[in-house]
């Protein structure tokens, strides 16, 4: 049992219930997982306000979509803290290609210096190697330094919001470092 959560097992049979419309269970689920989807939004997020407005869309969208759980994939916690990690970092891409707009716009200006132009090319050149060499990875080695390096996850923690063994992470990491490495060298 995690500290300060419900057993998985428990929390399962409350998605199941509240996915039968079962509003007290959904409840259970609410408490058990909101303070875990509320963390993961705050690493991700790096910012309180959103990540609460993350959370309670999250819980929402567990409310309209727990029919969609399959336990036989992964624990409830699993499943919940996945839809958490993809509308939190879909807010950050969100915010991202926002930004990007404003620094091209910027970028058009006459009055920038050759240098902050140069600079800013060079940036999105690496950003988008390692993206490159990211998706090149197999699902199982990406996921978890994604969890690692953007969220600022521990190796435990990445195996247990997983629900892997932490010597298969710290192997499936490794593995994953090493190819990303090779693939960056190969790109520069």
């Amino acid at each position: 049992m995690r500290h300060g959560s419900e057993p998985d097992d428990h929390v399962e049979t409350l998605l199941s219930r509240a996915a039968e419309g079962d509003e007290a269970a959904f409840a259970g689920v609410y408490d058990a997982l909101a303070q875990p989807v509320m963390g993961l939004a705050c690493r991700i997020l790096r910012d309180a306000a959103q990540a609460e407005e993350v959370t309670q869309d999250v819980m929402i969208e567990v409310w309209r979509t727990a029919d969609r759980f399959r336990a036989e994939r992964g624990s409830a916690r699993a499943w919940v803290l996945t839809l958490a990690h993809r509308r939190a970092v879909d807010r950050v891409r969100t915010a991202q290609a926002s930004a990007d707009r404003e620094q091209r716009a910027a970028l058009l200006a006459p009055d920038r210096a050759f240098d902050q132009v140069a600079e800013t090319v060079e940036g999105h050149d690496e950003r988008r190697r390692v993206y490159h060499c990211l998706a090149a990875l197999t699902r199982l080695q990406r996921v978890p330094l994604v969890l690692a390096y953007y969220q600022g996850m521990t190796y435990i923690e990445v195996a247990r919001s997983l629900s892997t063994p932490e010597g298969t992470v710290k192997s499936r990491m490794r593995n994953g470092l090493r190819r990303l490495r090779h693939c960056l060298e190969a790109g520069s």
